[in-house]
């Protein structure tokens, strides 16, 4: 998680100081929390990195893969709009079921 929330945080181009910021942390201690969270010295709770993944724009789940590609895919499909996730399923499942 540590990894990639820098990751996200450096891709949505925030200092620690300004995700701190529009999470609603203190000025004082925004940068440093957001830090901690960053070495994996601390970890935010499940509504605190929600609101990261909102303020970053990537789904929550990004943060909990354990797989690299597949936490890629998620943040992939999580743009598509509902109509073409489901087609992506529906040919995804079609495709596991007829090998």
């Amino acid at each position: 998680m540590p990894r990639r929330l820098k990751a996200a945080r450096c891709a949505a181009r925030l200092t620690q100081m300004q995700l701190g910021q529009r999470l609603g942390m203190d000025e004082n201690t925004a940068s440093a929390r957001m830090n901690q969270y960053e070495k994996g010295k601390h970890a935010p709770d499940y509504q605190t990195l929600w609101r990261i993944a909102e303020v970053l724009d990537v789904p929550v789940a990004y943060f909990y893969c354990d797989d690299d590609a597949l936490a890629e895919l998620i943040c992939l499909l999580a743009k598509q709009p509902p109509t073409t996730r489901t087609e992506l399923l529906v040919a995804l499942d079609t495709n596991q079921t007829s090998r």
